[in-house]
């Protein structure tokens, strides 16, 4: 190794030796990085026990939850999973899901949506029912069990929350072909001392109403929340807002209507203590309004009375609703979810619009179709009538030369009443009816 090399090599010891001793840390340099790794291994510390203690705490009350658990009357039909059970008739299929034993689905068979397919009320997520049943230790909530699906048929369908296999809540639902009606019915069975001795049963019905027509403003203003007094008229929730109301009076049913369908839970021994509510869906979001009931209605525990109720799933077709009254001392009145307009409207409606509307639908006409022939029939009919408005009108223009003349010889405030005489005597000696226009226009007004 020649001289120069040394020479280089000591030079770059000297000056790592001299680089690592003037950059060392100062002793406050060092005594503070001591405390900062110091509180480091503290807090990693703080945070491993406070994880621990957050294991052990969820670890004791899932052990309290699963201790509670195995202590429920319901405790065997407390896990499982998810099946669904379909029924139906001519008109309507129904999906029963044994999550809760409730109707999660409903498919209309004789309309089709807009994709052309048959249409769907509402489909899985969009509705949900809840039961509260109580006892002394516990509310139970029948959307937590699983239920046995019983004595199935192609319209009828038992299904079962057992607490053993003498104990047990049957949900039973019926379908009656060509009827949008399904009847629905809670029968205990070996409840007794099991169940609370109370006379009602609480009910949570919640569903999302899908948006079904290609106009969301439209559509919404004409969805509601519409419910009927017990022997009494029917009233509605606000379609243009969001609305929350208690209703202390007893209730035959609880309607959540779309613009041309509905969904109708009805009690045979009605509803009480009922909150309602109704909020609207975000465009675009394919639905249209979010409505939700609570309510309470009659339950037996001991099983000597089922509780009976009624789903309609169907159209809002005012023949098809009014014939659900036929035979019944107690008018259901679900006629009411259709709006027929004002009084005199309505009965314009009743027996003149909606039979022409029938008869030509009944031909399989497209909508379209059916409302240009309703057109020309009602304008055909009020022919007559708006003739004789257009003569009146004819001759109230050539009669205004004179009626001004009436004018201006009564021109004072007082002698209003001679002026309207003396020209209404003109109007009647040449025929004219100055309200002749309104009967046509009238006649109109429904299309």
């Amino acid at each position: 190794m020649d001289k120069n090399t040394v020479t280089g090599l000591v030079l770059i010891g000297i000056l790592l030796i001299g680089f690592s001793y003037f950059s060392r840390p100062s002793d406050e340099e060092q005594a503070a990085m001591q405390r900062y790794n110091d509180s480091i291994t503290v807090v990693k510390q703080q945070e491993a026990a406070l994880e621990a203690k957050k294991t052990a705490a969820l670890a004791n009350e899932t052990q309290k939850v699963n201790t509670a658990d195995s202590n429920s009357v319901f405790f065997q039909s407390a896990n499982g999973s998810e099946q669904v059970t379909t029924i139906e008739n001519n008109l309507i299929k129904l999906s029963v899901t044994n999550k809760g034993g409730y109707v999660n689905s409903v498919l209309l068979k004789n309309y089709k949506g807009q994709d052309k397919q048959p249409l769907v009320l509402f489909k899985e997520n969009d509705a949900t029912l809840n039961f509260n049943f109580y006892n002394k230790e516990e509310v139970i909530q029948s959307k937590d069990y699983y239920f046995q699906a019983v004595n199935q048929t192609d319209s009828t369908l038992t299904m079962r929350l057992a607490a053993d296999s003498t104990s047990y809540i049957d949900f039973v639902y019926k379908l009656h072909n060509d009827s949008y009606m399904v009847d629905f019915s809670i029968q205990a069975t070996g409840m007794q001392g099991k169940l609370a001795n109370t006379n009602y049963v609480d009910i949570q019905w919640a569903q999302r109403a899908r948006q079904l027509e290609k106009g969301f403003t439209y559509e919404n203003r004409l969805s509601e929340l519409t419910f009927k007094y017990s022997g009494d008229n029917s009233d509605y929730l606000s379609a243009s807002k969001d609305e929350e109301k208690s209703v202390p009076e007893r209730l035959d049913w609880i309607g959540y209507k779309n613009q041309f369908f509905s969904s109708v839970l009805i009690a045979d021994k009605d509803f009480e203590k009922s909150v309602l509510k109704t909020k609207i869906e975000t465009q675009g979001s394919g639905y249209i309004k979010n409505y939700a009931s609570e309510m309470s209605t009659f339950f037996d525990p001991n099983g000597s009375a089922p509780t009976a109720l009624h789903f309609y799933y169907g159209p809002n077709h005012y023949k098809t609703l009014k014939a659900f009254d036929k035979d019944r001392d107690d008018k259901l009145e679900l006629d009411n979810l259709v709006y027929l307009g004002w009084p005199i409207v309505r009965s314009i409606n009743k027996w003149f619009t909606i039979n022409i509307f029938d008869w030509l639908s009944s031909w399989g006409l497209s909508m379209g179709i059916v409302l240009l022939l309703m057109t020309i029939i009602v304008k055909v009919v009020v022919f007559p009538a708006t003739w004789k408005t257009y003569i009146s009108s004819a001759k109230m223009r050539v009669l205004r030369p004179q009626v001004e003349e009436i004018n201006k010889k009564y021109p004072k405030q007082e002698d209003a009443m001679k002026k309207q005489q003396e020209v209404m005597s003109l109007y009647s000696q040449y025929g004219v009816s100055p309200m002749g226009g309104c009967l046509p226009m009238l006649l109109q007004f429904p299309i």
